[in-house]
């Protein structure tokens, strides 16, 4: 009876029920703006403050759906000319008051930091913020790794001191000692886990400049500049005399790690800093080993780093391959985990299609490694579901129709990274990692 009621619905043309939904319901959380048009002439205008909007600070993604009959009907010829036509900018510059109160500050703090956030990247301000740094003498920090998508400083620069920790206390007993703390394009601060203790050590002041006004307001200590982070840069360079503060020490070089078997995720790193060149990009989906990577690789380019920042996975692969799309004079790795790897493996197949020439070393240790230390961290020992042997990256990427392999010890992974690096095209290196947080 189901099955003659379904076809009997079908073939009046009211089966649609299957498709039924509020298409924009779902992504309206994690978007600028979400939108159906109404009727297929509102397409064009719908498409047009997407672009607009997706574009003008801060820069973000849209969902625009448009339902698949108005794909077949006449659009307004006139008014589409005009959506694609127009122009729609926007950089604020920052207020001159605050500007000036802010200079007053930086100049007369005794021990002033910089902490350097992924919108100093984004915003073009990457040589502004190292010249601001050389000439006011600012150690500078990176922003807490977890909410560091982007780089925004050099990080084989001598005054660069390395990744601030991503927790509440270990954040304030790393700035102790600074009196003023000047956050560029960057939340203040993104912590993971919560580790409780003062917000800024005794004394200390903090400056936020950031185009977005939700990361302003929801900052919860210090105040904030909401202006385009290069053109307040900018400014701050001009206005700002030159100090006479000592250029800080510059942080060790990273020691060498042990040989061991399986190898160690800063070996799988150092190797790596071996054969990527200096124009080469990194993308990161490797949670528990992102300090070792950053701290052996020291990328030192603009648009070098990309990672997750809001911590979810998936992103990795399918990012690493429109990263590749978009920068196809610079050599891409994808530093992914096996886990990982498995919420958008069919980027692969993009790849693939598309002959990407994207080089994915996936790290395996076939475990949730950060959530197995997350748990441990909670006394919770032994929590289900958090070994994962068994999954096979190499045989998925073939099945793909990418060359892939899996090699074990520096020799093997060297020759293979290089390899693949000059290939040309898509491959797949594998290597067996040590299991465990890794953060050194």
């Amino acid at each position: 009876k189901d099955t003659a009621f379904l076809r009997q619905l079908a073939e009046r043309g009211q089966g649609r029920f299957y498709l039924t939904s509020d298409a924009t319901t779902l992504p309206r959380p994690t978007v600028k703006w979400a939108y159906e048009p109404p009727h297929p002439q509102a397409v064009p205008a719908a498409l047009g403050r997407a672009c607009h909007l997706a574009a003008l600070a801060p820069r973000g993604p849209v969902f625009v759906s448009i339902p698949m009959d108005d794909w077949a009907a006449e659009a307004d010829e006139d008014a589409a000319r005009h959506a694609a036509r127009r122009a729609v900018s926007g950089r604020a510059a920052p207020d001159p008051q605050t500007l000036g109160d802010l200079v007053q500050r930086l100049s007369a703090a005794s021990n002033p930091v910089l902490v350097a956030g992924p919108d100093v990247d984004a915003s073009g301000a990457w040589d502004t913020a190292v010249a601001l740094a050389e000439r006011c003498g600012l150690p500078v920090w990176s922003a807490p790794a977890s909410g560091s998508g982007r780089l925004g400083f050099p990080e084989d620069h001598p005054h660069f001191q390395g990744v601030l920790p991503p927790a509440i206390a270990a954040v304030s007993q790393t700035l102790e000692g600074h009196d003023l703390v000047l956050v560029a394009g960057a939340p203040v601060f993104t912590y993971y886990p919560y580790i409780p203790g003062p917000l800024l050590p005794e004394g200390t002041s903090l400056v936020q400049i950031t185009s977005d006004p939700e990361e302003a307001v929801r900052a919860p200590m210090g105040d904030a500049i909401v202006a385009d982070v290069a053109l307040t840069l900018a400014a701050l360079l001009q206005q700002t005399p030159e100090s006479r503060r000592p250029a800080p020490q510059p942080r060790a070089a990273p020691e060498p790690p042990p040989d061991s078997e399986p190898m160690s995720a800063s070996a799988v790193a150092a190797t790596l800093a071996e054969v990527l060149p200096p124009e080469g990009i990194m993308v990161n989906e490797s949670p528990s080993n992102v300090l070792a990577f950053r701290n052996h690789l020291r990328l030192s380019r603009p648009g070098s780093y990309f990672f997750g920042a809001g911590g979810g996975l998936g992103y990795g692969l399918p990012a690493a391959v429109g990263v590749q799309l978009a920068r196809p004079e610079r050599p891409v790795v994808a530093v992914i985990g096996d886990g990982s790897a498995q919420y958008a493996i069919a980027a692969l197949w993009s790849a693939v299609a598309y002959q990407v020439p994207l080089t994915v070393l996936v790290l395996r240790n076939e475990e949730y490694a950060i959530l197995k230390w997350f748990a441990e961290f909670e006394g919770e020992m032994g929590a289900p579901g958090l070994d994962v042997a068994g999954l096979d990256s190499v045989a998925i990427a073939s099945g793909y129709g990418m060359r892939a392999r899996r090699v074990e010890g520096r020799d093997e992974l060297r020759a293979a990274l290089a390899e693949a690096l000059a290939s040309g095209a898509p491959e797949l290196v594998e290597v067996t990692i040590a299991p465990g947080m890794s953060l050194e």
